[in-house]
């Protein structure tokens, strides 16, 4: 099947609704957050097999299903399946488009962090940004670190001139139902 852009990403869409919410008991279901490995029984990788089929027919008759597979490939890293595809296929797709998407740091967002591990300078003074009225002893809490650390950290930030990161093009909607149909095609192909 082929994907059409026929939606953006920056379009509310809140008169179409997901082919996903639809199916809960298909995408929600645990064997398809992590596929079975080839030493898995053939009854459970025969499940699996079904549930993939299932969700990417659901996929594909979705009306967001062009902006579900851009934001899966380029704005996060998510298992299952998504935008039509597996994780796996969204990994090819990204290595194809030069592309890479961290995994959700839930607990530095939540402020949680553990101890005896290094403190990134910039996640220092992104935390004092966001946090502006909190005591340094309590970012420091927050970050798991010592006082010091904080306030060296900040120091750095005030004497250092900033220099702009270079940050790599965000792919497009066309590069990615491009490099989409290349992996579709290229695994069509080998079966």
């Amino acid at each position: 099947m082929s994907i059409h852009p026929s939606t953006t990403t920056n379009t509310a869409h809140s008169y179409e609704r997901m082919s996903c919410l639809d199916q809960p008991e298909v995408f929600q279901d645990p064997l398809l957050e992590e596929p079975p490995s080839t030493a898995a029984p053939a009854a459970v990788r025969r499940r699996y097999a079904v549930l993939e089929s299932k969700a990417q027919e659901a996929c594909h008759g979705c009306p967001l299903l062009t902006d579900c597979l851009y934001r899966a490939v380029v704005e996060h890293n998510v298992s299952g399946i998504a935008g039509g595809t597996t994780e796996r296929q969204r990994t090819e797709i990204r290595k194809r488009l030069r592309w890479s998407v961290q995994a959700e740091d839930f607990d530095t967002l939540a402020g949680v962090t553990g101890r005896h591990r290094q403190v990134d300078h910039d996640e220092v003074v992104r935390l004092r940004h966001a946090n502006p009225h909190e005591s340094l002893e309590t970012l420091a809490q927050r970050l798991g670190c010592s006082l010091s650390t904080v306030k060296r950290h900040l120091r750095r930030a005030r004497t250092e001139p900033r220099r702009p990161k270079k940050a790599p093009s965000v792919p497009t909607v066309s590069a990615v139902l491009a490099a989409y149909a290349a992996v579709i095609n290229r695994l069509r192909a080998a079966a």
